[in-house]
This record gives C-alpha cells, structure tokens and sequence, in this order.
C-alpha cells in the first residue's frame, strides 16, 4: 500500500477497526494462556494450542465490530487529520 496515497473514509474506518481487533488480541491472549484446557472438552494438547491464537484473533475481531472499546474512533480521527495536513 502506498503510505502516501490519499485512501477513503471506508479504508480509513477499516484501518481503525483492524487496529482495534488487533490490540483487543494483544489484551485477550494472556487471559487465554491462564486457562487449563488440559482438563476441557477438548483436553487440550498441541491441536489446541496451535488453534488458540486465532480463536482469540476472531473473538477480538467480534468485539472490535460490535463497539470494542472505543478506541477506532480516536484512531480513526487521527488518520483522518493526518490526511488532511497532507
């Protein structure tokens, strides 16, 4: 992507989110790695693990579209007035 390309609210707005689902991972991860999957449905076991990041990326990204914690909007302000002093 050209970082010096004028991109489109839409993009800008998608950005936002994105960045928003990926910090909402970032928090989400450790409160994942404290629970004891050994004893669960699924008995834990290196299938688990390796499915576990994306599970956590696809709950954050859920949280994200659904209102998040607010912060795609101030970024989202940000990247705009960036924009603008182009």
């Amino acid at each position: 992507m050209n970082v010096h390309a004028t991109q489109t609210p839409a993009a800008l707005a998608r950005a936002a989110q994105a960045f928003e689902a990926t910090t909402l991972s970032q928090l989400l991860a450790p409160m994942f790695d404290t629970v004891d999957s050994a004893h669960g449905a699924f008995g834990g076991g290196e299938g688990e693990a390796a499915w576990r990041p994306m599970l956590v990326d696809a709950i954050a990204k859920q949280i994200a579209a659904h209102g998040g914690l607010g912060l795609a909007g101030p970024v989202l302000r940000q990247m705009m007035q960036m924009q603008e002093d182009k």
